[in-house]
């Protein structure tokens, strides 16, 4: 790979020389790290409130090797890997990839992504986790090059959702295969539309003319957790799994979302003709919505959150509003694309979880615009809303109900002019619920592409390394429409650039620094865990950043340590702790080498548990 700065476009050269890496941030009135860092509200309650000795470990260095690698008082141990069985019934797993659709559905899905945890005693927990896609290289021993039915049947059971119990044994948590919660959701699990969508004609096909009942779910990235107990999956490429053939007609929505008509690499639509764009143009119309689960109860049907707004959605960030409302934060992961929320209309009321099941329901969704200001890495930001009748959002421009808002909500979001961001992924909001944080993993087209030009939270053409941003709603009120946003860390490569923000910002260093920021999220004590899901060549413009990794930020200081460092050819993704934080669960996506080491030579996604070798508090001093 070669320098990024012999490969830039011109464009990219101007920006570059214009905003150096120290004198963009004094532009910003800012003169040393710890000044960027504690600009504005954003960060002074956070300043106020915390313990500001937050990173209690010695960050560890880059690494390319096929293992997890941790700082020294920390273990890493194995919960489960794909193809674990989840049932006392279920067969073992078995690498020879002859096992048949049946097996697969009995066993843990592939590719974990996010994942949450809901403490049922002291020592048992469920844990529901996303499986997000399938490698057919390891799925199959034809490796996907001669698929039948049941093939198809395998890999649609081999995405979705695996719920399981946890047990502790002996101090160490265990999934427990008799567990009365253990439940897989796949691609055929019957599941419910609810809210303005629900019933519309957009949404109805030939299979189900209601327009509300749909099978399956599947390509679940992040997630979120409910305060009434249920589980948030989030719908993100779901327009890999159809196809057609070349030159059936499709709408510009279809193209909005990704949806072509040419051979799909999974096959589904040669044997299930729910994906055959041709026989079934609406079905995609059915996916990349926030799917809403019961993990407690094994026979309830999950439901399609319309409300929220369809695109590819990365993770649902809950919180409790102080008046009662709940607002959720959504980022759509693709370059040029959006960030979002959604109030809703009624409040959450402690205890009555069976009205605050319904609160998803019924709400109002908005779109960020962010204020831009030359040479600044701070503004004033705006929620825009995404209401039939308001904003444009009207016949004359296309749409013709609230349906059509939420079904085509990317195309709604550029009507009012919401700005394009550099793939939102996970958003977190801090324990103090006064400050929110998200990754903008990267984007090639900025700068390039017309609607994606550089500025405010998207200060680098061509970037390729990510931040994270982060805002202070107006008053500490999440459902006001006016917010304040400064960015909280600029990735980049101060040992290939310098003097300039390729090479990061000033809390970057060559001892931590990363690409492509992806899954975020907060422990009690208020540390901020960022995962990475980039560029692991360790050469050019990657020169020195190793595996992926887990990194850990200080809210209040800015700084920032390398956690935790990933096996060959992996993505470290999914974040959840167990409720006295002394195990922390993180996921392995993807792996190339032979992680974890179980003698089949298969690469297999697995859960980790991390754990301090004192059975203290991970990232604690005890």
């Amino acid at each position: 790979m070669t320098n990024y700065t012999e490969k830039e476009s011109d464009f990219s050269k101007m920006v570059n020389a214009r905003l150096s890496r120290r004198g963009f941030l004094l532009g910003s009135v800012v003169a040393s790290a710890g000044a960027f860092l504690a600009l504005n509200p954003v960060v002074k309650a956070i300043a106020n409130s915390m313990d500001s000795n937050l990173l209690n470990f010695t960050s560890i260095t880059t690494s390319t090797s096929d293992r997890i690698t941790l700082p020294q008082g920390y273990s890493s141990s194995t919960l489960m890997s794909w193809g674990d069985p989840i049932f006392a019934n279920a067969p073992e797993f078995n690498a020879n990839g002859k096992q048949d659709s049946t097996a697969q559905a009995l066993q843990f899905g592939d590719n974990t992504d996010g994942m949450g945890i809901f403490p049922l005693s002291n020592d048992r927990a469920i844990l529901a986790i996303n499986n997000e896609y399938t490698n057919y290289k390891y799925l199959f021993d034809h490796q996907g090059k001669s698929m039948t039915a049941d093939d198809v049947k395998k890999s649609q059971a081999a995405v979705g959702i695996t719920i399981v119990e946890i047990i502790k044994n002996n101090g160490q948590w265990v999934m427990d295969k008799t567990g009365r919660a253990n439940r897989r959701i796949t691609a055929n699990t019957e599941m419910l539309l609810t809210g303005p969508a629900a019933g519309d004609a957009l949404l109805k096909t030939a299979a189900d003319p209601t327009g509300k009942k749909v099978l399956g779910t599947f390509n679940n990235c992040a997630d979120g957790k409910t305060p009434w107990g249920t589980y948030l999956t989030c719908e993100e490429n779901f327009n890999g799994f159809f196809g057609a053939q070349e030159g059936t007609p499709l709408t510009a929505d279809h193209q909005r979302y990704g949806v072509k008509a040419k051979q799909s690499k999974y096959q589904w639509h040669n044997f299930d003709p729910r994906f055959d764009l041709a026989k079934n143009p609406n079905e995609p119309n059915r996916f990349g919505w926030v799917v809403e689960i019961d993990p407690t109860d094994p026979t309830s049907t999950p439901k399609k959150r319309t409300a929220m707004g369809r695109f590819k959605h990365e993770n649902a960030a809950v919180v409790v509003n102080d008046d009662g409302h709940v607002v959720i934060y959504l980022g759509d992961d693709e370059r040029g694309e959006h960030l979002y929320k959604f109030v809703s209309k009624e409040k959450f009321v402690e205890g009555n979880d069976n009205k605050n099941r319904d609160l998803l329901d019924e709400g109002t969704l908005y779109v960020a615009k962010f204020g831009m200001q030359k040479d600044k890495l701070e503004g004033d930001g705006q929620w825009l809303e995404l209401t039939y009748g308001k904003n444009g959002l009207t016949k004359e421009n296309g749409f013709n109900s609230q349906a059509e808002v939420v079904i085509f909500a990317r195309r709604a979001a550029t009507q009012v002019g919401a700005t394009t961001m550099d793939r939102p992924e996970w958003v977190a909001v801090h324990p103090d619920k006064k400050h929110v944080f998200c990754t903008l993993t990267n984007n090639k087209h900025r700068g390039i592409k017309e609607g994606q030009t550089v500025g405010g939270p998207n200060p680098r053409a061509e970037n390729h390394y990510g931040q994270i941003i982060r805002w202070a709603p107006t008053n500490h009120d999440h459902t006001a429409e006016t917010f304040k946003w400064d960015l909280y860390v600029i990735a980049g490569n101060p040992t290939v650039h310098e003097g300039n923000l390729y090479a990061g910002s000033e809390n970057i260093t060559k001892d931590n620094m990363f690409n492509s920021p992806d899954g975020i999220g907060f422990d009690k004590a208020g540390r901020l865990w960022i995962q990475t899901d980039g560029n692991y060549s360790n050469e050019g413009d990657f020169a020195g950043q190793g595996n992926n990794q887990m990194l850990c930020g200080d809210p209040e200081t800015g700084e920032i340590r390398r956690f935790l460092t990933g096996p060959t050819g992996c993505e470290i993704t999914g974040l959840t702790f167990s409720e006295d934080q002394k195990t922390m669960f993180v996921g392995v996506q993807h792996p190339s080498g032979n992680f974890p080491a179980g003698g089949d030579n298969k690469p297999r996604s697995t859960i980790v548990m991390i754990n301090k070798d004192d059975g203290g508090v991970i990232g604690s001093k005890f």
